[in-house]
C-alpha cells in the first residue's frame, strides 16, 4: 500500500471506511454517517483507488478486510483517537447535556429499573428529550438511530459498540400458588421435565435453562414447552395466570413474590443470572447525554 499524505476529504473517507467496517455493511456504516449506502460506497472506492489497493473483500452477504484493509484499519483507528482527544481537550466541560436522547430498552425491566433513571435525568438535565422505545426485540442500533440500547445477556454485540455491564441480575424460577397446588412440586432438577415451562424465544431461538444442583452440577433443564413468547412481561403474566413455570429476572418478580401472587420453586437451587448491559456507539459519536445518561445508569442500577 503507498504512502501517501492524505488531505481533509481523505480523512472524512477515512471515517467512512471505519464506520462502514464496524457496522458490516455500506448501509449501515452509511446510515450511521449520514451518508447513503452509494455515498459510503464510492468513499471506500476513493480510499482504494488514492492507495492503489483493495481494502475491503465483498461478497454479497458479508464484508471482510484484506490484507491491506487491516493495516489502513488500525491506522485510522489510531487517527480518530488523535481527533477525538483533540475535541475533547477543546470541549472538557463545555458542554450540559442537551438535544433527543434516544433509547432503546426490554419492555419490563425497561419500565421497572430504566424508566425510574431516566425520570431522574430529566429532572437534572432540563435541555434534554427522551425517546425510549420499550420492546424485547433486539433492533439494529446503528439503522433505527438509537443512541444507547440497554440489552440482557448479549454474548457478541457488534464490534463497532462499546458494551458496559450495569449489573448482574439473578434468575428466578417461579410459578404461581394455583399452578403449583394443581400439580406435584418439583424438589429436583429433574422433576421440571414432568411440568410446563414458559420459554423465552427470540426470532426463533429459544433460550434453554440451566439450573445448578445442591453438589454443585450445572444441569440443562428439559420439560415441556407448551407456550413460547419473546416479552419477559407476557412470560410473568402467564406464570401469573397458571400457566406454567418461569425463570425470570429478580426485578421482575420480586414484588409478586412479596405478595405471594408468585412462588419461588427449588429456592436451594442456583438458576444463574444475566448481565444488563448498555450498548453505544464508538465514543466518537458519544455525546454529553449519552455519557451523562449511562453513568447515571450504572449508578442507580449497582448492586
Amino acid at each position: 500500500m503507498t504512502r501517501t499524505a492524505l488531505s481533509g476529504a481523505q480523512v472524512d473517507e477515512l471515517m467512512a471506511f471505519l464506520a462502514v467496517v464496524e457496522a458490516g455493511s455500506f448501509v449501515a456504516g452509511g446510515q450511521s454517517l449520514g451518508l447513503s449506502r452509494s455515498a459510503a460506497g464510492k468513499a471506500v472506492a476513493r480510499l482504494e483507488a488514492h492507495f492503489g489497493t483493495r481494502l475491503l473483500r465483498r461478497t454479497t452477504r458479508a464484508l471482510s478486510l484484506t490484507e491491506d484493509g487491516r493495516r489502513l484499519h488500525a491506522q485510522a483507528l489510531a487517527l480518530r483517537e488523535t481527533l477525538d482527544s483533540i475535541g475533547g481537550e477543546l470541549t472538557t466541560g463545555a458542554g450540559d447535556p442537551r438535544g433527543e436522547l434516544r433509547i432503546s430498552a426490554p419492555d419490563a425491566l425497561g419500565r421497572r429499573l430504566v424508566l425510574p433513571v431516566v425520570q431522574r435525568f430529566l429532572d437534572r438535565w432540563p435541555q434534554v428529550q427522551v425517546e425510549m422505545s420499550l420492546s424485547d426485540r433486539v433492533t439494529d442500533m446503528v439503522t433505527d438511530g438509537t443512541d444507547l440500547a440497554i440489552r440482557i445477556g448479549v454474548s457478541t454485540p457488534n464490534p463497532g459498540l462499546i458494551c458496559r455491564t450495569l449489573r448482574r441480575e439473578p434468575l428466578v424460577l417461579c410459578a404461581s400458588p394455583a399452578y403449583l397446588a394443581r400439580t406435584d412440586p418439583p424438589t429436583r432438577v429433574e422433576h421440571l421435565s414432568r411440568h410446563d415451562l414458559l420459554i423465552h424465544s427470540h426470532q426463533r431461538a429459544r433460550l434453554t435453562w440451566q439450573m445448578q444442583e445442591r453438589d454443585g452440577t450445572w444441569m440443562r433443564v428439559a420439560g415441556r414447552s407448551r407456550l413460547r413468547m419473546d416479552s419477559g412481561e407476557a412470560l410473568r403474566e402467564a406464570a401469573l395466570a397458571g400457566m406454567g413455570l418461569a425463570l425470570l429476572p429478580a426485578s421482575l418478580v420480586r414484588r409478586d413474590l412479596g405478595l405471594d401472587h408468585l412462588r419461588q420453586v427449588l429456592p436451594d437451587h442456583d438458576a444463574g443470572s444475566v448481565e444488563i448491559m448498555a450498548l453505544y456507539p464508538h465514543r466518537r459519536l458519544l455525546d454529553a447525554k449519552v455519557r451523562q445518561f449511562v453513568d447515571l445508569l450504572a449508578t442507580e442500577l449497582a448492586p
